[in-house]
């Protein structure tokens, strides 16, 4: 991924290279982590780069079946907390909450390149206090400026967490991960082979 999207002739091509080069900047945080890493709450926060990833899932899930109208209701269940949301559980891999986020993407894609029209309309749920009461629906458009707003929200979460694990920053991750031949920066290696060995990539 280059440090920068890609330059695009219209409206469409722009949100969804912006959503797609936001996402593969999120991901890159966990390049090279172990599943005991990417849990790890290593900031001030509580949050953890796992718990990001799965979120980041989650929320293009609940958006696109907005989109879709098929969904009105809160994006967590009732019995969920933000542990349950922001973290992963015992149970789950890095490696899966990475697949299910491309899977989340994949499908993003897939629905925004079916329909015509950046402006229709995209109804608000109602009864929740995060939305605004007075507003009865969004568009298409407005939904992928929100993913893209959500993604970079989180990706600098993101940033901050894994610097604070080992140091590791994107660009230096970046070359690792794609293997860049540019001088300027130094890929990012483990601190560790014996540990290495045990890292998830995230393609």
């Amino acid at each position: 991924m280059p440090g920068y999207a890609p330059p695009a002739a219209d409206e469409r091509t722009a949100l969804i290279a912006y959503l797609a080069h936001q996402r593969r900047a999120l991901r890159v945080t966990a390049y090279g982590l172990t599943d005991e890493q990417a849990r790890m709450a290593a900031s001030a926060s509580e949050l953890s780069i796992g718990g990001l990833i799965k979120h980041a899932a989650r929320c293009e899930g609940f958006w696109v079946d907005l989109i879709l109208q098929r969904q009105r209701g809160p994006q967590r269940k009732a019995d969920e907390s933000d542990a349950d949301e922001f973290q992963l559980a015992p149970d789950e891999s890095l490696a899966e909450a990475l697949a299910a986020y491309a899977e989340a993407a994949e499908r993003t894609d897939a629905v925004i390149a079916g329909i015509p029209d950046l402006g229709q309309a995209v109804p608000v749920p109602r009864g929740l206090p995060w939305f605004p009461a007075e507003v009865k629906e969004w568009s298409v458009r407005w939904v992928l400026l929100h993913l893209i707003e959500e993604t970079a929200r989180h990706g600098g979460h993101a940033d901050v967490i894994r610097e604070s694990i080992d140091g590791a920053t994107l660009y230096p991750l970046l070359a690792a991960a794609e293997a860049w031949p540019d001088p300027w920066f130094q890929p990012w290696e483990p601190a560790s082979p014996s540990v290495g060995r045990q890292q998830t990539p995230i393609d």
